[in-house]
């Protein structure tokens, strides 16, 4: 499966535009559970956490994208646009992601 944000893909041509695909997923809710004072006024392991939470949340909404245009028969994704969204103080975020699937030759 290739997946790009351009519209096109170098070297091949689109043959069949089956339609839009996208996904939802969100990252954990961060837990500053056994982390020193140190820790949580410096934000080193907190921000570390939340990016480790936040590149799951991407991966896992990426599977959920490629599943979803597969199940379209599609073997490519174009015009993939990736939305990080805040939805709480506790460093939840939303993860949207939508793209076109097609079938490339």
């Amino acid at each position: 499966m290739i997946l790009t944000t351009t519209n096109s893909i170098e070297g091949k041509t689109i043959t069949n535009y089956l339609g839009i695909v996208s996904t939802v997923t969100y990252t954990a809710t961060f837990s500053g559970a056994g982390m020193s004072l140190k820790d949580i006024f410096s934000g080193k392991k907190a921000y570390a956490g939340y990016e480790k939470s936040l590149l799951e949340a991407k991966e896992v909404a990426f599977q959920k994208l490629k599943t979803h245009a597969e199940n379209l028969k599609a073997n490519a994704i174009v015009g993939i646009s990736v939305d990080v969204e805040s939805i709480s103080e506790s460093m939840t975020s939303m993860i949207s992601i939508v793209g076109t699937a097609v079938v490339v030759i």
